[in-house]
Formats: structure tokens, C-alpha cells, sequence
């Protein structure tokens, strides 16, 4: 199984300046509890922007770095965008893999994805960076689209999409 996770705002805005637009406390503590034990896929700068960048624990980290000298401890290393699909496929037959941004990784990886988690905020984060808006996707369907609930002053939604014509 291979699913993205992340929050998006109202415009399916993703992050700004390499960081989360919202301090989420409620949507941090569901991403670790979702991902704890499981694989997480990223590109560099998102393994950069963690604290002290460093690998997620608990969670076999693969990281994609175009750059051959650019190899990281403590993750699986990867340099090519097609050796990264391999083993995140090789990967999601036994267990689940989450991709976890940053948005160039999420556009090329979401033909590939069975599922996507998005946490919706009702809110406008001034994103400069942008996740594809699933509601208008034919390949995507909503099936759980949440309850709202506050996080932080903000009203959000944990939602779930299914790729119904996975590559």
C-alpha cells in the first residue's frame, strides 16, 4: 500500500519556504501515530527542513537526492526518480509506504499512490507551493471526508481519497 499524507489549505496549498503553513498539534500527533512503524518517502529538502535533518524515528526513511554526493545517515539513499518508484513499490508490497512531500515528489508520486490522507484547513495559508486539487482529479475519489474539528484555532478535516486508476 502506498499513500501520501499531508495538510493542505483551502486553495490545496501545501507549505512555504520549505515549511508547514499551519502549527497543527492534532494533525502532527495523527501523522506520527499513522506513520510510526511504517516506511516514509521524501525528497531532500524535506528530510532537510526536520529538526537537525534528521531521519524520522521509528519509520524506515527513503530519501531522494538527485545529488550523487548527497548521501544521508540513518535513510535509504536514493539518486534517481525511477529507482525511488522502484522501491517504493518494491517496498508497499509488504508493508506501507507514506510519502511525506515535499510537492515536486507528491505530483510525480500521485499516479502511483492507492490512497492519499489529506488533513484539509479551512483556512488560507498563503502557500507558495501546491498540492493537485484532488476534488477536480477524475482519477480521485473522496471517500471519508471527515469531521471538522479544531486544531489550534483552525477548523480541519481528515480526509481520504482513492486512486482509482493507480499505475
Amino acid at each position: 500500500m502506498i499513500i501520501s499524507i499531508l495538510n493542505c489549505d483551502i486553495n490545496f496549498g501545501i507549505g512555504k519556504k520549505n515549511g508547514l503553513l499551519f502549527n497543527l498539534p492534532l494533525d502532527m500527533k495523527y501523522f506520527r501515530e499513522t506513520t510510526k512503524g511504517h516506511v516514509v518517502a521524501m525528497g531532500e529538502n524535506t528530510l532537510l527542513s526536520f529538526p537537525g535533518s534528521k531521519p524520522l524515528k521509528n519509520r524506515t526513511n527513503i530519501v531522494l537526492s538527485k545529488d550523487l554526493d548527497h548521501n544521508y545517515e540513518g535513510v535509504v539513499n536514493v539518486h534517481d526518480f525511477q529507482e525511488f518508484i522502484n522501491f517504493i513499490k518494491e517496498y508497499g508490497k509488504k508493508e506501507t509506504v507514506f510519502i511525506i512531500g515535499g510537492a515536486s515528489i507528491y505530483a510525480q508520486t500521485l499516479p502511483y499512490v492507492d490512497e492519499v490522507y489529506l488533513t484539509k484547513v479551512n483556512a488560507d495559508g498563503g502557500a507558495e507551493v501546491f498540492f493537485p486539487n484532488l476534488d477536480i482529479n477524475p482519477d480521485f475519489e473522496c471517500v471519508d471526508e471527515g469531521v471538522p474539528i479544531i486544531d489550534n484555532g483552525l477548523e480541519i478535516r481528515f480526509t481520504r481519497y482513492l486512486n482509482k486508476n493507480k499505475k
